[in-house]
C-alpha cells in the first residue's frame, strides 16, 4: 500500500481552497455587475449565476442568501474605494496643497466609481434601495470614507483655501453627492473619464476657492 505524504495532502487541500476562493470571487464579481445595472429589486440569483457561469444552487455553497451576497458587494464597494483613496493620499508629496489633495480625491473617486469597480458603482447606485438590516457594514465604511473627506475639506479651510462663507459640512456633502451622481448619467458617449474628472475638478475648485484664488 502506498502512503500519501502529508505534503501531498497539504497541496491538495491548498488547491481546493484556492479554487473555492476563486469561485467565491467570481460570484461576487458577477453580483456586482448585475447589481450595478439591474439594481437591488432586479437582481436575481439566476442572473448572478449566469454571469458567473455557474448553476444557481452553487451560490448557496458560498452565500446563504441573496441578501448576504448583496451585503458583501455593497460593503466591498465602499471599502475598496476608501482603501484606494487612502493609498493615493499616502503616496503623494507632502508639499501638495490642501486644495490639490481634494482634487486628487475627486480624481480617485470618479475613476474608481466609473472605470475601475463594479462594486463601487453598485454601492452608489443602490445605497437608497438596500434594506437597513443589510447595510450595517456599508454604513460604517461610508462613515470612514466620509471622515477622510471631512479632514481634507477642513485642512483646506484651515489653510485659507476655502471660502469662509461656506458651511463646510454642506459643501462636502454637495461635492460627494455630485460625484456619486455621475454613476447615474455618465456613459462614454458623454465624454471620456479624463474630461469628466477635469470638469469636476474645475467646478469644485472654483466653487470652493476664495474670490480671486480660483
Amino acid at each position: 500500500m502506498t502512503l500519501e505524504s502529508p505534503t501531498c495532502k497539504s497541496l491538495r487541500v491548498s488547491d481546493k481552497e484556492s479554487k473555492s476562493v476563486r469561485t467565491r470571487t467570481r460570484i461576487l464579481d458577477a453580483a456586482a455587475r448585475v447589481l450595478s445595472t439591474k439594481g437591488y429589486a432586479g437582481t436575481r440569483l439566476s442572473d448572478v449565476a449566469k454571469a458567473a457561469d455557474l448553476r444557481a444552487p452553487a451560490i448557496y455553497y458560498y452565500f446563504d442568501s441573496r441578501e448576504t451576497l448583496i451585503e458583501e458587494v455593497m460593503w466591498s464597494g465602499v471599502a475598496d474605494m476608501r482603501h484606494r483613496l487612502e493609498d493615493a493620499l499616502d503616496e503623494i508629496s507632502p508639499d501638495l496643497t490642501s486644495m490639490d489633495r481634494i482634487m486628487l480625491a475627486v480624481d480617485v473617486h470618479l475613476r474608481h466609481e466609473l472605470e475601475v469597480s463594479d462594486y463601487t458603482t453598485a454601492s452608489i447606485r443602490n445605497a437608497g434601495q438596500i434594506p437597513e438590516r443589510i447595510r450595517t457594514r456599508q454604513i460604517e465604511e461610508e462613515k470612514q470614507y466620509g471622515e477622510i473627506w471631512r479632514r481634507l475639506v477642513q485642512a483646506a479651510a484651515d489653510d485659507g483655501e476655502i471660502r469662509t462663507d461656506l458651511d463646510l459640512f454642506i459643501a462636502r456633502m454637495m461635492v460627494l453627492g455630485a460625484l456619486n451622481w455621475a454613476a447615474e448619467w455618465w456613459t462614454p458617449r458623454r465624454g471620456s473619464i479624463d474630461e469628466v474628472v477635469a470638469t469636476a475638478q474645475a467646478a469644485i475648485r472654483q466653487g470652493l476657492a476664495p474670490r480671486g484664488r480660483e
